[in-house]
């Protein structure tokens, strides 16, 4: 049996996460790196050392005029994501676009109803959401052993690295938006924030954000540029049983079969509780790396047809979770309301 071709794709972008993604790409098998493209000539100069057989360009029109391209992957500052996709969509080119989708729900949305339009598929770039420690607490909680899901709460920090033309929850936010979407399958009805930019003014490097969701569950996310350590910790409580989910321990996953069980009252005002403390049981978890996951699924959708597990629709969700965050923070931290606005192309 001859093997089928691989996809062609071509690389924008080779700033921090731009080579991890030519480095992933060449481990996927359904796919070829045709092209890198980036601006600045000696970032290829130094890529195209290690990757010798792949053509290079600064141009992105270089990338759009070939008809043998099938993909393309950008990973360049958020505001041009809009601009790029766009024109990479309108030429024929599926598009995998590195978290957030673009700077703005507007942008996002309009993405979205190009790819729809032209038949291509557009994956946002949420890989925590191929992560194995959380598509295990994911299942974890579709199961039931969790039981209701009472409320999580996420710690994002780290000693930078400091970007100057976004907030912390633009650059750090779309983590844990997109678990939590993930995980809950629902986007919150409310969001309210407080920030400050101690570093740089006018940009925000710590935020604490508060979400509230429509089946009772709420949710409690800081992110910081400044914080002595590295720390990426989140707290799910439920009715059952609770979680600890650390991304820098040997352990990420730990599982509480801790809680409180409520008691009928014996008398008007009586309460009772029994609190319940029992084992705590540490999966093993398969070693993988999310990224390559993620582009394999990228590819397989492109194959299918199908939608990839980080669907654009998850993508235009935590753009909105971010404006609603923006608004708040306008409103001096004020309970902002998420719009109700769904488009067509995302019912």
């Amino acid at each position: 049996m001859s093997r089928r071709t691989p996809l062609r794709v071509g690389v924008v972008g080779l700033g921090y996460w731009g080579p991890n993604l030519v480095r992933n790409l060449h481990e996927v098998a359904d796919a070829e790196v045709a092209w890198i493209c980036d601006a600045r000539a000696e970032a290829l100069e130094k890529i195209a050392r290690r990757y010798p057989a792949v053509a290079i360009t600064q141009t992105f029109d270089t990338l759009l005029a070939d008809d043998d391209l099938d993909a393309v992957v950008i990973a360049t500052p958020a505001a041009t994501h809009h601009k790029l996709a766009s024109a990479a969509l309108r030429a024929g080119k599926h598009v995998f676009v590195e978290k957030p989708l673009a700077s703005s729900a507007a942008d996002a949305i309009d993405l979205v109803e190009t790819a729809e339009v032209n038949g291509l598929v557009l994956m946002p770039g949420h890989t925590f959401v191929y992560s194995p420690p959380v598509t295990m607490i994911k299942d974890l909680i579709d199961s039931g052993e969790l039981g209701e899901i009472y409320f999580v709460s996420t710690s994002r920090v780290n000693l930078g690295l400091h970007q100057p033309d976004v907030s912390v929850a633009w650059d750090l936010g779309p983590h844990d938006f997109s678990i939590l979407r993930f995980w809950l399958d629902e986007t919150p009805s409310h969001v309210s924030a407080i920030s400050r930019g101690c570093i740089l003014p006018g940009v925000p490097d710590v935020a604490f954000i508060n979400l509230e969701f429509a089946s009772g569950a709420i949710a409690h996310v800081e992110l910081a540029w400044l914080a002595p350590s590295k720390l990426r910790r989140t707290t799910i409580v439920g009715s059952r049983k609770m979680v600890v989910y650390d991304d820098t321990s040997g352990e990420p996953v730990r599982i509480f079969d801790t809680g409180v069980i409520p008691r009928d009252p014996a008398s008007f005002g009586e309460y009772r509780l029994t609190y319940r403390t029992g084992s705590i049981v540490s999966p093993h978890i398969d070693a993988a790396e999310p990224l390559f996951l993620e582009l394999s699924d990228f590819c397989a959708a492109i194959r299918s047809g199908g939608q990839p597990r980080s669907s654009a629709e998850l993508g235009v969700e935590v753009v909105r979770i971010i404006e609603a965050v923006d608004a708040s923070l306008a409103a001096a931290g004020a309970r902002t309301a998420l719009t109700e606005e769904f488009p067509n192309v995302l019912v």
